[in-house]
């Protein structure tokens, strides 16, 4: 029977440890010569970093019997194709799913056991993050022919969060736009979330893209130029926003907003970007957003917060057509378009009275 791991070790891959504020890797005897000689091996200070370490070491792992040699392949594999923010996200799912079902094997995964993992986790929108990477974990498993077929996938019906539907109204946009910065010179920040809020609602580009929206090089004769980032949903694709007098008039207004000499077309005061490449994540403006929607709320009428995602919503429901709607937000599949971000009601016309 293996031995108990230490509680700080539980989720890890096999013959990980935690120590010192650093990952290590126990090396198996005889194997030393490929680890620089050592017995134990340090990975890395981070999780991502010791993945990385650890599979420059290793071609494969070899053939999988139980579910954690399996997570340590989809983990080498997979997760790394991830951008920074997943890769973090997917290797404590991971863990999570190492420090239950690791000992099991492939064979004996069953649906009641994920039932079973769900009901008796405490965080369920965690648990059913980390149920999607360990059915996804099985795909790839049959994929490598570990497995002749997915042992949950089509015998389970989650329930999910229902899709949010705040939609915010004009008048809430109106009233967010006349918020003045303090006579005393504070909130500087005013004016420049106020000008994102326009070009937002005018384009539905997502938090992520407009912030990393650089003039001299995205912005073009025909409009501006996004990439977007390969995320769950969209297109991957270059989409184009073709200038209109409304576009580049914010557009203009935006860069006068900015220090002098700044390539980023939303900067800090320093003229930094809001994005942390090393986090892949938006801390920095996210602070931003929450003080401006602070003064929204004391000082407006405006009674109920809402979020950026709200207002790239907001674009897609107040688009002509869903097709449209689509391809503002760059989605791959009208569905995702419909289902979450077109929340505007539906106006219907009552059939003709026939019988008076």
């Amino acid at each position: 029977m293996p031995r108990k791991r230490n509680a700080e070790n539980r989720g890890l891959p096999a013959r990980w440890q935690l120590m010192h504020g650093a990952y290590y890797y126990q090396v198996p005897p005889g194997l030393e010569a490929r680890w620089d000689g050592k017995k134990k091996f340090r990975l890395g200070g981070t999780l991502p970093d010791a993945y990385k370490t650890w599979a420059a070491r290793l071609e494969h792992v070899g053939d999988a019997e139980t579910v954690g040699q399996l997570l340590d392949r989809y983990a080498l594999e997979v997760v790394p194709t991830k951008s920074p923010k997943q890769q973090l996200d997917e290797n404590r799912y991971a863990g999570q799913l190492r420090a239950v079902f690791g000992e099991l094997l492939l064979i004996d995964m069953r649906p009641q056991l994920v039932y079973q993992f769900l009901d008796k986790s405490p965080k369920k929108v965690a648990a059913r993050r980390a149920v999607a990477l360990l059915s996804h974990a099985f795909t790839k498993a049959v994929e490598w022919g570990y497995v002749d077929r997915h042992p949950f996938i089509g015998q389970m019906r989650l329930a999910g969060n229902a899709p949010r539907d705040r939609y915010v109204e004009d008048w809430e946009i109106v009233e967010c736009l006349s918020l003045q910065r303090h006579k005393s010179g504070g909130s500087s920040g005013i004016p420049m979330v106020q000008a994102y809020m326009r070009i937002k609602l005018l384009t539905g580009i997502s938090k992520g893209d407009l912030l990393r929206l650089r003039p001299s090089i995205d912005f073009k004769d025909d409009g501006i130029h996004v990439q977007r980032r390969k995320v769950k949903n969209s297109t991957g694709k270059r989409t184009i926003y073709a200038w209109t007098p409304e576009l580049r008039e914010e557009i203009f207004y935006a860069m006068e907003l900015r220090p002098k000499k700044v390539d980023w077309l939303f900067c800090t005061r320093k003229g930094t970007s809001y994005y942390n490449e090393d986090r892949d994540d938006y801390s920095s403006w996210d602070s931003v957003w929450q003080r401006f929607m602070e003064r929204v709320m004391k000082e407006t009428k405006v009674k109920q917060s809402f979020t950026d995602h709200d207002l790239r919503a907001k674009c897609a429901s107040d688009a002509d057509t869903l097709e449209q709607a689509r391809a503002l937000l760059a989605h791959a599949d009208s569905r995702t378009t419909k289902r979450i971000y077109r929340r505007r009601p539906e106006i219907v016309q009552p059939l003709k009275g026939r019988f008076n």
